[in-house]
């Protein structure tokens, strides 16, 4: 099997172009191709004599993806992307505009096996963990079908990152690095359903990302119906965690509550909340649930939006409502996706 050299670092291209008895600052070279001008295929890099590129082509590929559908909200230019990797495989991937820049929500695996109730990536299982390319190839793909240049990326799309560790740890020194893109690790987001054990390990990484902890209830009892994770992982010992990561890395924790009417968006549920993240250096970002019709979840009322809001800000819990991006285009993680594997069959 080829190896990928859109997933080396530098360092592993310098020792790739020596095996193959070419000097070293070819892979200076390479690696600006793949992660500057965004080359698919070696004949792109003219600069190489027809010879490397020749080598190249026998002994690896540059891993990517392949735009299968768009669709672009008329509302505000949120763009949905369905990517198709190698074996049918099929991700999503969402462009949002903001005032301060370009942010891209990608995947980190193909489908997610964390099972949460209100999430249509979930719906099949995971089939797939992507690679730091195919991750890094979803941004790259979309810069140049859009014209504009990304500023920040959220790994919130299809999968589980920190169930797919080591490459997303890649990805992130790949995005980071000076000679590549060069996106400041503050402008990367990393959402997590609350794998504990993995959650120390990237502490002891300290990066300086954001990390986004999807808590969705304020106790166990409603967390366990809605996120079957965290029966392993109760909420205690996940605040416990989170409470560590911010004092090791000194940055503050996001947690990601959405709101399903009914079901987790009391008053109650709201005091309850505040209650158990005083003093916790942290921000919630309520997020007004998108209706997943698998599973019988309807979106709050505006009402009861308002009044949660109001209920943690009132207890010093910095917190925000997600501005709703993409509604007329099933924008939301998993549901284009889900749409499209159906009308495969």
């Amino acid at each position: 099997m080829k190896a990928d050299l859109r997933s080396m670092t530098p360092e592993e291209l310098q020792k790739e172009m020596e095996s193959i008895g070419e000097a070293k600052f070819r892979a200076k070279q390479i690696f600006r191709w793949l992660h500057v001008k965004y080359a698919e295929n070696f004949e792109e890099m003219t600069d190489l004599s027809e010879n490397l590129r020749n080598k190249l082509n026998d002994n690896y590929i540059i891993g990517g993806v392949k735009i299968v559908r768009k669709l672009v909200s008329k509302e505000d230019n949120t763009t949905k992307y369905l990517f198709e990797l190698e074996n049918n495989y099929i991700i999503e991937s969402v462009f949002m505009q903001y005032s301060y820049g370009n942010t891209v929500c990608i995947s980190t695996q193909a489908g997610c096996r964390m099972g949460c109730s209100f999430c249509a990536s979930t719906l099949d299982g995971v089939e797939k963990s992507l690679t730091p390319a195919e991750m890094l190839a979803q941004i790259y793909a979309i810069e140049k079908d859009k014209g504009e240049k990304v500023s920040g990326v959220v790994l919130m799309g299809s999968g589980e990152p920190l169930d797919n560790y080591e490459n997303v740890l890649k990805f992130i020194k790949l995005i980071n690095c000076k000679d590549g893109k060069n996106m400041g690790q503050r402008h990367i987001t990393l959402s997590t359903c609350g794998l504990i054990d993995k959650m120390y390990e990237l502490a002891d990484e300290q990066l300086q990302i954001t990390l986004a902890v999807s808590l969705h209830a304020p106790n166990d009892e409603i967390r366990n119906r809605i996120m079957p994770i965290s029966r392993a992982y109760p909420m205690e010992k996940l605040l416990e965690a989170c409470r560590h990561y911010a004092e090791k890395t000194k940055r503050r924790i996001t947690f990601e509550y959405a709101l399903i009417k009914g079901v987790n968006d009391s008053a109650e549920n709201a005091r309850e909340l505040a209650s158990r993240l005083k003093g916790l250096l942290c921000h919630v970002n309520l997020i007004p649930v998108n209706d997943v019709k698998e599973r019988n979840y309807v979106r709050s009322t505006n009402e009861s939006i308002k009044k949660f809001e109001e209920i943690l800000v009132s207890r010093n819990i910095e917190t925000t409502v997600r501005r709703k991006l993409g509604s007329d285009i099933d924008a939301a993680c998993g549901q284009l996706r889900k749409r499209y594997k159906d009308e495969q069959i």
